[in-house]
């Protein structure tokens, strides 16, 4: 199985990647580990986490207050969000509409 990444949710990644590097070297590291382990979770049992809205779940990632919002496609899982968890929660949901990329 396969993930992919809405646009935006890959701008999102690689800028919360450049926040941690700098506020210590090596913890853009370690969250970016972080989230794909929840990723790869995400893939070896995509039903297992919470729905959060129709078809979308949210898997939590370890050690940092963020989580990966993605839907199961049948060939893998759509990522519509690397989502701070202590922000909007709703503001990804207009990537969920027609015209999507997804896996």
């Amino acid at each position: 199985m396969k993930f992919s990444f809405h646009p935006e949710a890959d701008e999102e990644f690689i800028e919360a990647i450049a926040y941690y590097e700098g506020c210590e070297i090596g913890l853009g590291l370690d969250f970016s580990r972080e989230v794909h382990a929840s990723i790869e979770n995400a893939l070896d049992y995509p039903t297992m986490w919470p729905e959060i809205d129709d078809q979308v779940r949210r898997c939590l990632v370890h050690r940092f207050p963020y989580g990966v919002v993605y839907s199961a496609e049948p060939h893998g899982i759509f990522i519509l969000a690397v989502m701070h968890l202590h922000r909007d929660p709703d503001y990804w949901r207009h990537r969920t509409g027609p015209g999507r990329t997804s896996a």
